[in-house]
């Protein structure tokens, strides 16, 4: 009778145990709220092939850290620029020295899986955004035989249609770059007009607003003395096919704009001036262009990328000099102020807020601590906008990061 009781004891025991243990890995999987890419761009090898970093974000404390397996070769050489699909199941990875977009599978735990490589139609693509079906591509220099490094000429833009897969996990396929009907090419030229259409126009940026009805181009002239900066504007049709605003003519932009964001309800654009350390910000009224009334709003010194939260009314600006953020509140009328400086790790060039709750901010610190590359994080306190330093920030990357891109936990899941 008492062995019996034993072993009945130690049954209920095991099965104890093993609810506690499936509870503790329950309750892991729930705090990784958020799955981080960040691109870096040098790893070691021959090649120097680029990196992809891949982190989790826990939901409590906002600390990341690296997945296992991770990092993953990027597919190419100098990866500069990530976007994800609509859908979170695809990632795509611009590689600079390549002149190519590399597309993974994001699995179910955030691992990557490569499943495609195609080639811009520009030279040297530097940017990159997913809206819908569409996939649009920043070139730094036209696809012209008289184009080089020795011999720069203006930028110009791509857009590859997306085809959505039913596979599981789901593979989208990017098809052949769409043409430009008004000139017969696969491109859409970043080109003054007059007396200084010879100019050569050095793009920044891109961003599509949340509607998928307007593209927006960062540039400036290089050969202006001094520079002048100039934003494009594109309305998208139904099969990506761009149609040039305001007669292709862009309007001025500060001096050196490097970065640009629009707000989650299409009223706002924000573009931040490397050379003046300045946000400026602008109505939209129809893919039209206002400059809002106290414009520019003055953020850190060369400050590198933009971001805006799509559900809480902030900005965030990565100022690469400063090695720190800025945080700004927006008014109803779209117009900012200054809530605080923030301290990252050195050269930020890239930022962005986790897509699940909204409220945990990274940035891609270029020279990190001196030996390798890091990531900051910070909570985001979502009534009054500041920040604070997540647990272990900043975290460890590979050499030299360049960008960041992101997907809710579970996101790759349909």
């Amino acid at each position: 009778m008492r062995m019996k009781f034993n072993k009945l004891s130690q049954l209920l025991l095991v099965s104890a145990v093993g609810l506690l243990v499936a509870g503790l890995m329950t309750a892991c999987q729930t705090l990784t709220v958020d799955f981080v890419f960040v691109a870096s761009s040098k790893a070691a090898g021959p090649n120097n092939y680029g990196e992809i970093d891949v982190f989790e974000i826990n939901s409590e404390s906002g600390g990341m850290r690296q997945i296992p397996t991770s990092p993953f070769p990027s597919g190419g050489r100098d990866p500069v620029a990530e976007a994800v699909s609509s859908d979170n199941t695809n990632l795509y990875v611009v590689n600079q020295d390549d002149n190519s977009i590399v597309q993974f599978i994001i699995g179910n735990d955030g691992k990557l899986y490569p499943q495609n490589t195609v080639n811009t139609p520009g030279i040297f693509p530097l940017s990159i955004a997913v809206n819908g079906s569409n996939l649009f591509v920043l070139d730094t220099y036209q696809p012209l035989p008289t184009c080089s490094t020795a011999a720069p000429c203006s930028g110009s833009v791509a857009v590859f249609g997306i085809t959505p897969s039913n596979n599981n996990p789901p593979s989208d396929q990017l098809g052949a770059p769409l043409v430009n009907p008004s000139l017969g090419t696969n491109y859409w030229p970043l080109s003054l007009t007059g007396s200084n259409a010879s100019h050569v126009i050095v793009p920044t940026a891109l961003n599509v607003l949340a509607s998928g009805a307007t593209l927006y181009v960062t540039a400036y002239d290089s050969t202006a003395s001094p520079a002048v900066g100039y934003i494009f504007g594109f309305s998208i049709g139904a099969g990506g096919t761009l149609t040039p605003l305001n007669g292709g003519v862009p309007l001025p932009a500060g001096v050196h704009p490097s970065g640009v964001a629009s707000d989650s309800t299409n009223s706002f654009l924000y573009i931040s001036d490397f050379a003046t350390g300045q946000v400026l910000a602008y109505a939209i009224n129809g893919g039209s262009l206002t400059p809002l009334s106290g414009s520019p709003f003055q953020a850190g010194n060369q400050p590198a990328a933009i971001v805006v939260d799509p559900k809480y009314p902030y900005a965030y600006v990565a100022n690469s000099l400063d090695s720190t953020v800025t945080a700004f509140s927006i008014g109803g009328g779209g117009a900012l102020s200054n809530l605080g400086t923030y301290s990252t790790g050195t050269q930020p060039v890239a930022i962005g807020i986790d897509p699940s709750t909204n409220h945990f901010l990274f940035t891609a610190n270029y020279l990190g601590n001196g030996v390798s590359g890091t990531v900051s994080g910070f909570e985001l306190n979502t009534t009054a906008g500041t920040l604070v330093n997540s647990q272990n920030s900043p975290s460890l990357a590979n050499a030299f990061p360049t960008s960041v891109a992101a997907i809710p936990h579970n996101g790759s899941l349909q």
